[in-house]
């Protein structure tokens, strides 16, 4: 029988390797920068056409290489980062493996000019599909110069499952942020279309992370820093309030490369226990200087999974740094010892306070009734049938109206909750409970009904209808606001212009990275139109990290969960009674789009059972 295995020849195992390495224009991306900050560059410059996709251009003004450096670069495990294996223990660069450029040269048609100090010559090296076409001497600056151009040229399968340009955007500004955060020191510029996006001279990291995130972030920024001797921690952590329900804000850099790691995630959140909601996000880019002896960054080929050694040692610093940092900066609430709910004098004498305990104690509107004294205990006499009403509610006559009362000694001094019997009386079938739920009578028992869930739901399925139709009816804005975004959402939101329009949103491109809302949609019930806007790319966001959707139910259920009438929301009983109405009309009334139930039925037999009957 014959030997069927055989050595694959080196542009197929390149292109093999790429796959790894190189999944989107942001991954050549990262790589290219990264090996321009290992360099040693103080500015680096970045050009980027058609979403990467015809063309990444990474310019430095590192040290350059040689002639023959140039060459060897794109090689496979090629690198000047290591020697022995003893050098993987102690890694401050960013690459090491030599995969990065033999990847990009095998599946894109790569230039690279590059000059050293030391010389007056350059050397340019032309690759396509790793197969070098040209390597001559060139007049260049001192530094290299990457132009990766038509990624995936000879790979059309991988091109058509690229995303859009401004998906494929979104990325590259994530790749840029997280580089350009880790080394504020450095320059970094970044140019789309012959636009400038972002032109970050150096300078300290609270200037990089305002102008990168805009500047409503210089108010919001709380310094964290703590020292170990296994591991210190520095950064910068946002202000409770300022916490988001998207991920994407969330940096964690370890020896200045960044790292994604959800059980380190959990030591910030833990640290912001009670003062952020379970499904929020804060903000914080947290840097942790550790000796590399101590941590494996060999894990992933993207290499943004490490271990740590001492996993548990990190956790408990990362969290420990982030309450001290909360608590010095007074952003965590201080307990009021003054208030002693104990002792009524403490409170009494302070009407603001008596109102809050009051209310906290007043067992709202069941309170226990007064009886007369009596040798027969309050309660005997209440089974006796000898209750004897207050005077306040035995004092009625036909001129004024009967009013119940039920008070108790805890509330003696505050005034009675009166009910006028043609209020007690029921005025419809159809009532609220807590604001919340909506209660209507039918014949066979009583339904109850989540007024949120029931309202997401008339919504999800009116958006969906006016998504598949492009017809959505449209209010305009008294006075038209505009929005300022961060580079990746800005993207995001010219990608989804079409859908947002088809929903009545009239929204028009404002200048670098800011939009114009003319028009919101007319059956949106809106106070203020930024927020309302805001609000719906954050949902968009937070749904697109969670569930697999696709961009039009994405959006109909994000508008649906932004428009909706909330808990606590008063409703007359017109609007309750057309609420039940919509949702009945709807094709699937049971349960909003998150799956939760919209109503329940509580039959008679149900009721009875209740009362042993």
């Amino acid at each position: 029988m014959s030997n069927i295995i055989q050595l694959l020849p080196d542009a197929i195992a390149n292109q093999i390797a790429a796959g790894e390495v190189v999944q989107r224009p942001a991954s050549a991306l990262k790589e290219l920068l990264e090996n321009a900050v290992d360099a040693g560059a103080t500015h680096i410059q970045v050009v980027i056409k058609d979403a990467g996709k015809q063309l990444i251009q990474v310019i430095d003004n590192g040290k350059g290489m040689s002639a023959t450096d140039a060459r060897m670069s794109f090689e496979r495990h090629a690198t000047s980062k290591i020697r022995t294996s003893q050098d993987l223990f102690a890694i401050r660069t960013f690459g090491f493996r030599g995969e990065a450029l033999a990847s990009i040269a095998a599946v894109a048609q790569v230039e690279l000019k590059t000059r050293q100090t030391e010389t007056e010559l350059g050397t340019l090296i032309q690759i396509e599909g790793s197969e070098v076409k040209k390597q001559e001497p060139v007049a260049v600056p001192v530094g290299t110069s990457v132009a990766m151009k038509n990624l995936f040229f000879n790979v059309p399968a991988r091109r058509n499952f690229l995303k859009s340009n401004p998906v494929e955007m979104r990325h590259i500004v994530d790749e840029f942020q997280r580089v350009a955060l880790s080394y504020p020191e450095v320059a970094f510029s970044l140019f789309q279309q012959d636009l400038e996006v972002f032109s970050l001279p150096s300078g300290k990291l609270s200037q990089r992370i305002v102008s990168l995130f805009g500047k409503s972030y210089q108010g919001q920024l709380v310094p964290c820093n703590e020292e170990t001797l296994h591991v210190n921690v520095k950064g910068y952590i946002g202000k409770p309030e300022n916490a988001k329900k998207t991920r994407g804000e969330q940096f964690f850099f370890v020896n200045n490369r960044y790292i994604k790691s959800s059980y380190l995630h959990h030591a910030v959140s833990s640290a912001f226990g009670g003062l952020i909601q379970n499904d929020q996000f804060p903000f914080y880019v947290l840097f942790l200087d550790i000796d590399p002896a101590h941590i494996d960054i060999n894990v992933h080929p993207t290499k943004t999974e490490i271990k740590f050694d001492d996993e548990r040692t990190v956790y408990a610093v990362i969290r420990s740094a982030v309450k001290q940092a909360l608590g010095a900066h007074h952003v965590m609430s201080a307990l009021d010892f003054s208030l002693d709910v104990n002792f009524q004098e403490n409170w009494a004498s302070n009407p603001d306070t008596k109102v809050q305990v009051d209310r906290e104690y007043s067992y709202k509107t069941f309170n226990t009734p007064e009886f007369k004294k009596s040798s027969v205990s309050g309660w005997e006499r209440l089974f006796e049938g000898n209750f004897t009403p207050t005077p306040s509610a035995a004092q009625n006559s036909e001129e004024d109206p009967e009013f119940l009362t039920f008070p108790s000694r805890a509330t003696s001094d505050e005034s009675r909750f009166l009910i006028p019997p043609q209020e007690s009386e029921a005025t419809g079938t159809t009532f609220q409970v807590e604001l919340s739920y909506i209660i209507a009578q039918m014949s066979t028992g009583l339904l109850i009904v989540d007024q949120q869930s029931a309202h997401e739901r008339i919504l999800y399925d009116r958006y969906l209808r006016q998504l598949q139709s492009s017809q959505g009816a449209s209010q305009q804005c008294l006075f038209p606001p505009t929005v300022q975004l961060n580079a990746g959402d800005f993207a995001l939101v010219m990608d989804m212009l079409p859908e947002l329009y088809s929903l009545g949103f009239i929204v028009e491109e404002f200048g670098k990275d800011t939009v114009l809302i003319q028009g919101v949609p007319a059956d949106v019930q809106v106070k203020n139109e930024k927020e309302l806007f805001e609000g719906l790319v954050e949902q968009f966001k937070n749904f697109k990290n969670e569930l697999s959707l696709d961009k039009r139910e994405n959006l109909a259920r994000s508008l649906s969960r932004r428009a909706s009438i909330k808990k606590g929301q008063k409703l007359n009983p017109q609007e309750m009674e057309t609420l039940v109405g919509q949702l009945f009309a709807s094709q699937n009334p049971n349960y909003s789009p998150a799956g939760n139930k919209t109503f329940v039925k509580l039959d008679l037999s149900s009721i009875h059972s209740f009362f042993g009957k």
